[in-house]
């Protein structure tokens, strides 16, 4: 499951539980379940907030209303952002969300009764608190390196708070952060809330190829609950109180096999500067990703799951709430453009194909068995072939008119099993991107996923 990261294929500062985008809630972020082992690209970077997104629009892009949707809460809304700067390093932030169907239903209701004058104004403030959320946030850049935030959210309803300390490192990031409640979307979309999710983690910031690593400490406390209250999902073990410690380290290479720079027009800047070249380029990460637990979170070690059959290393004690697990993991991507994104019309046709294999003792083992097979003669084992298929991505994208292209992102799903669907496209989405030209790499994108039945507008900067 792509989870709706929406940071898409080609961006590849890494897979590490990075934010994900949702609509449900005023913040706009949602952390996927921990889950063991990750194909990672390791590096994490600091993004922009949601206020700060929405302020971009109003002040540049003439959007004074910048509309989120998830079908899952009946909630179409639309979202504007006030930041005031109080002086150089410190500002803060008053963030408004209208939720258009509430609005539209209280309105139905107000015209059907006919009710006086007087009557709207009395109730007044009882609609506004069903209509209307609230958001407040600082945020103090203590020196040029270090980013103190805190965020409060849905005001007087639901609390939802956040602190973040950002430092930046040569060639390194450090991120604390608090949540109460921490947000969480697990493999099935539904999203689940701990009560207190705390974390510190260190990422290496290097080239586009080399060594990296990257170390996490979560702690969650409380009892997790199914956001809305959807009482039909079972609890991810992941989430359960207690500490959970992880490192990763990977290496990465990337090859280009071909690169053309001719053919592009002078003196005419490119919609996106990272999209400039036509080239086919293959990228490579290979890695391992050791963890260890302490209290409840610990039972999920010991769930019998296909990742069994391997030869992962794991250690469970359950008397004293601790376990241990470790393996290897691998990732390849296939990245082809045509065109220069220069020209008004078609100037850009790209595709990309990720395949991540996220057990790599599940797949050696699987491989091993497969040539075993081969050479004694023997009729494969349709499990086999299942442990050696990789989790595969695919994303295309091609320039409508303009900066405005088109991309869709969907996991493929490979299942030798099923007779009918042998290969299945999974949980696709669609977005549109408008290439923000003057700032040289950077694009708003609008995009839906059926599945999920959510759609959001959002602002990036360089990414691929």
């Amino acid at each position: 499951m792509s989870l709706r990261r929406m940071r898409w294929m080609s961006d590849e500062d890494g897979r590490w539980e990075l934010d994900a985008e949702t609509p449900v809630t005023m913040e706009g972020t949602v952390r996927p379940v921990p889950g063991d082992p990750l194909p990672l690209g390791l590096s994490r970077g600091y993004r922009v907030t949601r206020p700060k997104q929405l302020d971009f629009f109003h002040r540049f892009m003439a959007s004074p209303l910048v509309p989120t949707f998830s079908a899952t809460r009946d909630d179409l809304s639309v979202n504007h952002a006030h930041i005031l700067y109080i002086t150089d390093n410190w500002s803060s932030t008053i963030l408004e969300k209208i939720n258009v169907n509430k609005l539209v239903s209280v309105v139905k209701e107000k015209l059907a009764n006919r009710q006086e004058e007087a009557s709207w104004t009395k109730d007044l403030k009882k609609h506004l608190h069903d209509v209307m959320s609230l958001g407040v946030g600082t945020e103090i850049l203590i020196t040029p390196d270090t980013t103190l935030l805190l965020e409060l959210f849905d005001v007087k309803k639901g609390n939802r708070g956040k602190a973040i300390f950002h430092h930046e490192l040569p060639h390194h990031n450090i991120t604390l952060q608090a949540s109460w409640p921490g947000l969480f979307v697990d493999k099935k979309g539904a999203y689940w809330d701990v009560p207190l999710s705390l974390s510190a983690d260190l990422a290496s910031v290097g080239s586009s190829s080399g060594l990296s690593y990257h170390l996490l400490l979560q702690q969650n406390s409380g009892e997790p609950k199914c956001f809305g209250g959807d009482k039909t999902y079972d609890v991810p073990i992941a989430l359960l109180p207690g500490l959970c410690a992880k490192a990763a380290i990977s290496i990465k290479k990337s090859i280009d096999a071909w690169r053309k720079k001719e053919d592009k027009l002078k003196n005419v800047q490119p919609y996106d500067i990272f999209l400039s070249d036509s080239h086919v380029s293959l990228t490579g990460i290979v890695g391992a990703v050791a963890s260890g637990y302490l209290g409840n979170c610990s039972r999920r070690v010991a769930i019998r799951d296909e990742t069994q059959k391997s030869n992962a290393f794991r250690m469970l004690d359950e008397r004293n709430k601790c376990a241990a697990f470790a393996d290897l993991f691998a990732s390849v991507t296939f990245t082809a453009q045509y065109g220069n994104f220069q020209r008004l019309f078609l100037d850009l046709t790209r595709a990309s194909a990720r395949f991540d294999i996220t057990s790599g003792s599940l797949f050696l083992c699987g491989a091993s068995r497969l040539a075993q097979d081969f050479f004694f003669s023997r009729r494969p084992d349709v499990e086999t072939f299942c442990d050696i298929c990789p989790d595969v991505t695919v994303s295309l994208q091609q320039q409508i008119v303009g900066p405005f292209s088109f991309r869709v992102e969907s996991s493929v799903a490979i299942d030798p099993r099923s007779q009918d669907h042998f290969v299945r496209v999974d949980d696709p989405i669609f977005a549109i991107d408008w290439a923000l030209k003057v700032l040289g790499s950077a694009k708003a994108t609008a995009w839906y996923s059926p599945k999920h039945q959510e759609a959001m507008v959002e602002l990036r900067f360089y990414e691929a």
